[in-house]
Parts: structure tokens; C-alpha cells; sequence
């Protein structure tokens, strides 16, 4: 994928692949264990919670952690059973299906031990793959391996990753950006303020979530009631009643975001802002890893201009 990494986390340090998309890392000298890692398939985690009953989900590490000083040699005996359980004819399978309708994509490559999906990011494109028996995303080739076991069950749901992958591409993002757009509204959001009711402000220097702007930050609150009714009309999810004040905000530091405890969902979307939610603030976070990586490469891309034309041209 070209950014399919964009909201998978590392893998911890010091895990060791299992084998078949099974991965083990050890855990601290404060909390012995594992930190276990397994292709996505309803009936293997079934059977992992049945061993493991007191393994609990890490959600940060997308892994779950089985307790205990035997930890180790414990999941290691169930993967070992897991992986020759294995059908030993389902990836020959699989190669002939795919040999006899093979799936024709610039998304999708055929490796012999596996195939390698690379798309644009695209939420839709990661869900779905998880939900792929033994698909796994592997940070060094920035690609998801599905094993050829999984091949039927990959072209069951190729409809869905490839439209979410087209409509994830540069350009076609460009196209609906300008598509949407609105000068008008877009000069009015770069003003940072927005409507709040004057009985019922959102709190300063907190982390909130608002119509259209997202999780932001607000900074002050005017007095003086609005009176610009067309500024108003471009906020048209605000019903509360009341006089409104313009609040006036900036985009939150990562740390804030960190600190944000994440509210279930919005409680009063009329007022035009609410406690942020989950959703705002990965998108936020998201958002502020864009920014940082485009201003690493502007950085980067400055730097090596600069350095060009301090060394001049070549001497013969």
C-alpha cells in the first residue's frame, strides 16, 4: 500500500514471526507474558480465548497479551497445533483457483508463497482485510500477505477493496475535494471560529469536537452576540436556541489529543460542539501525522536544494 500504514502500529520489540501470519513477543520483567499476534478468523480466536482465558486484547498493540512466566512455551504449543491443522492442500487450492479465474488487478501481485495487496489507504480497504482468514499486514514490504489458502475468501470481497482503492486514489480524491468545494466556506473556516451558544460555551484550552472542523481547541469566546447572518448560514447543523458567540479555536497538539478521554458519542450536536469522541480524535491524529510527514518532506526536500546550491556546479 502506498499509505496503508497510516494507523498500524509498529510491531513490538522483539517479536518473532510464528509462521502463517502467527507472531510472539515477549512481554515486560513488571508484567511477564506475550504479546500474541494471528490472522483475523472468528473460529481460530474462538479457540485461542478457550486456551487463553485470562489473555486479554491490547488495543494500541493490535495483539493479545497472554499473562504468566510460561507464557511463551504455552502459546507457542497452540500456534504449532494451529499451523498443522492447517488444510496442507489449501494453498494448492487456492493456486488453482486462481489459475483457473485469476483476479486481474494493478492492486494485486501473485507471489509464489503468497499475494500481496498494495492499495491507496483506505479504512474500508483495512477492515475488509482483516476480515480475511490469515491475511496480515507486513510494515517491511508495506503490504497485506493473504496466504493462497485464502484466496476464495479474498475474491468474495475484491469488489470492495478494489472500489474502496480506486476511490482512494489521488486523483480521485482531488476530483471530489474540488468538486465539494465551497470559497465561500472555506474562507470562513479559515477564520477558526465558530458558533456556540452563549448559555452553553465549550470549555477553553479542551479538547472538543464541532461540525466540520473536527476536534479542535478553543481559545476565547466573544461577548457581543453574532449578528452575521450569512457567516451563520454556513453553519446549518446549529439548532440551539439562544443568542450565539463566535468561539474562536486552533488544532490541538498531539498531546492534547493523547490526553483527551474519548466520549461515547456526541450528547448535543444542535449546540454545534460536544465532548470529543473516538472517531475525532483517530481522525485528528490521523490528520496531524499527514502534516507532520508533509512537513518532514518539504523540510527535507528544502534542505537538499539549499545544500545543491551551496556546492555550485561541478569543476572540470
Amino acid at each position: 500500500m502506498t499509505e496503508a500504514a497510516r494507523n498500524e502500529q509498529d510491531p513490538p520489540v522483539g517479536e518473532v514471526a510464528r509462521g502463517a501470519g502467527f507472531a510472539v513477543a515477549p512481554g515486560t520483567a513488571k508484567r511477564p507474558g506475550v504479546l500474541v499476534a494471528m490472522p483475523f478468523d472468528r473460529a481460530l480466536l474462538a479457540r485461542f480465548k478457550e486456551n487463553f482465558p485470562t489473555a486479554r486484547w491490547r488495543r494500541k498493540l493490535r495483539r493479545w497479551f497472554v499473562p504468566g512466566t510460561t507464557a511463551e512455551q504455552r502459546a507457542d504449543a497452540w500456534i504449532a497445533r494451529e499451523i498443522s491443522a492447517l488444510d496442507a492442500y489449501g494453498d494448492d487450492k487456492g493456486r488453482d483457483a486462481y489459475a483457473f479465474e485469476p483476479l486481474d488487478s494493478s492492486y494485486l501481485t501473485a507471489e509464489p508463497e503468497a499475494l500481496l495487496v498494495r492499495t491507496p489507504y483506505s479504512r474500508t480497504v483495512v477492515e475488509t482485510l482483516r476480515t480475511i482468514p490469515f491475511a496480515a499486514w507486513t510494515p517491511e514490504i508495506r503490504a497485506w500477505r493473504v496466504p493462497w489458502r485464502s484466496y476464495e475468501a479474498l475474491k468474495e470481497a475484491w469488489a470492495v477493496i478494489e472500489e474502496a482503492a480506486a476511490a482512494n486514489e489521488p486523483a480521485a480524491r482531488r476530483a471530489r475535494r474540488e468538486a465539494a468545494r465551497d470559497p465561500a466556506a472555506e474562507a470562513e473556516r479559515r477564520r477558526r471560529r465558530h458558533p456556540v451558544p452563549r448559555g452553553d460555551a465549550p470549555p477553553l484550552g479542551a479538547a472538543v469536537e464541532v461540525a466540520g472542523a473536527g476536534v479542535v481547541v478553543f481559545e476565547a469566546l466573544d461577548d457581543a452576540p453574532i449578528t452575521e447572518t450569512e457567516a451563520l448560514a454556513h453553519y446549518p447543523a446549529i439548532t440551539a436556541p439562544g443568542p450565539l458567540v463566535w468561539g474562536w479555536w486552533r488544532i490541538p497538539t498531539p498531546a492534547e489529543i493523547a490526553g483527551t478521554m474519548p466520549a461515547a458519542a456526541p450528547d448535543a450536536p444542535g449546540r454545534g460542539w460536544w465532548p470529543a469522541t473516538r472517531t475525532g480524535l483517530e481522525e485528528r491524529r490521523r490528520r496531524l501525522r499527514e502534516t507532520a510527514r508533509a512537513q518532514a518532506t518539504r523540510a527535507a526536500k528544502a534542505h537538499a536544494k539549499d545544500a545543491a546550491a551551496e556546492s555550485g556546479p561541478a569543476r572540470p
